[in-house]
């Protein structure tokens, strides 16, 4: 018998009702029938007990599950999705009793090494129950499906696999996550990225290969993954956390990090889960119609993403019912079969979004202690780039007269001292290259809410972006004439760097300028919408409109290699790369916080952000955001020390080259953007009350609304 409750199950957000498949009968007889054919239900523990048997299978009932969360698919394809759960349920228990309890994390490995061998067309023999359920259900699906969903479905299916090994090490070293590192680290291990993934086959309707990629359907399957990932979190944090001695868990993560008592974290993960929902939400409804305008997707395209939608928001409704019927869950107090409830909680936190009062008056908000354990190192040239990256703006038009800056604004933000940090080792004309890019990149985060901001100009921010994508052309092809100060520095700077780079090279380093210029349109939405974003997606999209991998990206131009896209999908590298970006956005945020909400009635700002979620005053909410500035920083350190010399004993002499290059990149892009905020006169009170009397007359695209606009802002 369990023990009373951890805590209580909080009120959840399911303003949608569940609804049954008709055909999940016959999918019960079917899957117990395909389990034991598998060999699951006479597969043994090492203490030799079974794994499961019919009864705890029947208790747990998949196809109960599946038929919630599939409620329209008929019966054949019923069976299959079932199997398919029945497996990957059957893994992680199997996986538990033979390597999580016993620590071992060598037969670990192997064994999910050779189990990626039964997603092919020429598989091994099966050697176990799990070998031989995946044999099974891959040949039966894959026939239907086109290759880009197979290729998406197997990346999904190896991380749920292989990611397991992040939780066993966890577990080994009695580590718990961070908040950041555990949900993306979750979306990996966790399987909902794939369970999208059997959505697209159970309604019929693929997501089209050339419109996974973008950032409406990248945040609908991020989403969906991290609601299922966040309510499953809830339901087992009895089982997980206090019967198995697991460690991935939200509850758990959010206990330790705010040192919360279990109900207050538990209630906190509620209304993450909430934010995420209400997150998808307005992305299919904003950001999807959008989406389908601007790519004059086909009607038959949109029917599939529109069947897809709908494919994830039954699952969402029927993953909960399922979730508080069965026997492997806490959910003695659930209610069952309730129907939408939590929409008021849901109105109430949907309100704290839009409820943010602009250029509020915050004054000065101290910067708390943060972690940097590695030296800054200087540039040898940073005079003559000083003197050059002025030369330059003056040139492309970006001080006075009509420019956004003038030089003592431009002076005192001294971008050059930021350049000459991070790339250190930089010749003289590179670092002048440097410096340019990192001068045209700035100049242009603050000309956008300038220009389309203030005015709500979305279409003229479009324009604006699909102009500047024409004046990087990968090999010489004409550019348009530059209208404004940011065409002309784009259309100087693109040659000067296309020269240094290899092909491969310059297709990336170009996507990185692509992707910052897409993320500031996310801004602008959000803007217009006068909306407060969401804290995962905030995050996520936050490096891009920082511009984290253009920046980093800049090395390229003085090293010429790359690192191998293969190698930066790794755990390893992910983490890595995304904690040190985490790191400099999140200082960047403490540090430009006045600037932001009280010069610029900006929303996009970390400790904001925390404000309105945790309903907290902008003190401990600094405090919060520079605990997960350490905490990033903990993670980077830990990266380094154990997983990395393992990661790097694997490569080839070149690759260990360029990956140890680009970790030393990576911190001094770290120690170099604190040291650049601590000395830069970009957020200095005087400075930005100085500023708020500059004249500044856009001309070009998209400037026609924004005179009579900026006067009123002080512009």
């Amino acid at each position: 018998m369990r023990t009373e409750q951890a805590f209580r199950l909080p009120e959840f957000y399911t303003p949608y009702p569940a609804r049954l498949n008709p055909h999940v009968e016959r999918s019960r007889q079917h899957t117990t029938a395909w389990a034991a054919r598998m060999g699951m239900l006479s597969s043994r523990k090492p203490d030799g007990g079974l794994v499961w048997d019919e009864a705890a299978l029947e208790a747990m009932d998949y196809a109960l599950m599946c038929g919630y969360t599939h409620p329209d698919c008929d019966g054949p394809t019923l069976d299959l999705i079932t199997d398919w759960y029945v497996w990957v349920f059957f893994f992680d228990d199997h996986f538990l009793e033979l390597f999580k309890h016993s620590r071992d994390l060598a037969g670990a490995r192997a064994h999910l090494e050779r189990l990626e061998l039964f997603m092919s067309d020429d598989p091994p023999e099966p050697g176990n129950p799990a070998e031989a359920g995946l044999a099974d259900v891959w040949a039966r699906t894959v026939p239907a499906m086109s290759a880009g969903w197979r290729r998406r479905f197997v990346t999904s299916t190896h991380n749920l696999m292989v990611e397991s090994m992040w939780e066993l090490e966890n577990i080994d070293r009695g580590r718990v996550a961070n908040p950041i590192e555990y949900v993306q680290m979750r979306r990996r291990v966790g399987g909902a990225p794939w369970s999208a993934g059997l959505v697209e086959y159970a309604v019929g309707a693929e997501v089209p290969d050339a419109l996974a990629p973008t950032r409406p359907l990248r945040v609908l399957c991020d989403t969906f993954a991290d609601a299922v990932h966040l309510r499953n979190d809830l339901f087992s944090y009895q089982r997980e956390v206090r019967e198995e001695g697991e460690n991935s868990n939200a509850v758990l993560v959010f206990e330790r990090f705010f040192d919360l008592p279990t109900q207050e974290a538990a209630d906190l993960v509620n209304d993450l889960m909430t934010s995420r929902l209400q997150q998808f939400e307005n992305t299919a409804l904003t950001e999807i119609p959008a989406l389908f305008a601007d790519r004059l997707v086909a009607p038959d395209e949109q029917a599939a993403v529109a069947l897809y939608v709908k494919g994830l928001q039954d699952w969402q409704a029927g993953g909960h019912e399922w979730h508080i019927r069965s026997s492997r869950y806490m959910n003695a107090a659930a209610v069952v079969g309730g129907g939408p409830s939590g929409l008021v909680f849901g109105a109430e936190r949907r309100v704290r979004q839009h409820r943010y009062l602009p250029f509020e008056p915050v004054g000065h908000l101290p910067v708390p202690g943060l972690r940097m354990p590695y030296d800054y190192r200087v540039n040898p040239h940073l005079d003559a780039a000083r003197a050059g990256s002025l030369t330059w703006a003056r040139r492309m038009g970006l001080l006075g007269d009509g420019g956004l800056w003038d030089e003592r604004r431009m002076s005192g933000y001294d971008l050059a001292y930021c350049a000459a940090m991070i790339d250190a080792d930089a010749t003289p004309e590179g670092l002048g290259l440097t410096v340019d890019w990192l001068t045209w990149g700035t100049y242009a985060d603050d000309y956008y809410p300038a220009v389309f901001g203030a005015a709500r100009d979305l279409a003229g921010a479009r324009l604006l972006n699909e102009r500047l994508a024409a004046f990087m052309p990968l090999h010489g092809e004409p550019v348009p004439e530059p209208l404004n100060p940011v065409e002309r520095g784009l259309a100087d700077l693109w040659p000067r760097s296309r020269e240094r780079l290899e092909p491969k090279a310059r297709a990336a380093f170009r996507s990185t300028v692509e992707d910052m210029l897409e993320s500031w349109l996310w801004e602008l939405v959000n803007r217009a919408q006068h909306r407060i974003p969401d804290p995962i997606d905030y995050v996520e999209t936050r490096r891009r409109t920082f511009g984290s991998e253009m920046t980093l990206a800049l090395a390229w131009l003085t090293c010429w290699q790359t690192v191998d896209p293969a190698l930066r999908d790794t755990r390893v590298l992910h983490e890595l790369e995304t904690a040190a970006e985490d790191y400099a956005v999140l200082v960047n945020d403490l540090h430009s916080y006045q600037k932001e909400v009280e010069f610029e009635g900006d929303l996009h700002n970390m400790v904001l952000v925390v404000q309105h979620f945790l309903d907290v005053d902008r003190w401990r909410a600094a405090q919060v955001v520079a605990d997960l500035v350490n905490a990033r920083m903990a993670q980077f350190e830990h990266i380094l020390a154990r997983d990395l010399p393992a990661f790097l004993d694997g490569l080839d002499t070149d690759r260990h080259e360029v990956l140890t290059r680009h970790v030393s990149l990576l911190r001094d892009w770290m120690s170099g953007i604190l040291q650049w905020h601590r000395t830069c006169g970009r957020y200095n009170e005087a400075e930005l009350r100085r500023a708020r009397g500059f004249s500044f007359k856009p001309t070009g695209l998209g400037t026609s609304l924004a005179h009579p606009l900026l006067t009123m802002r002080g512009l």
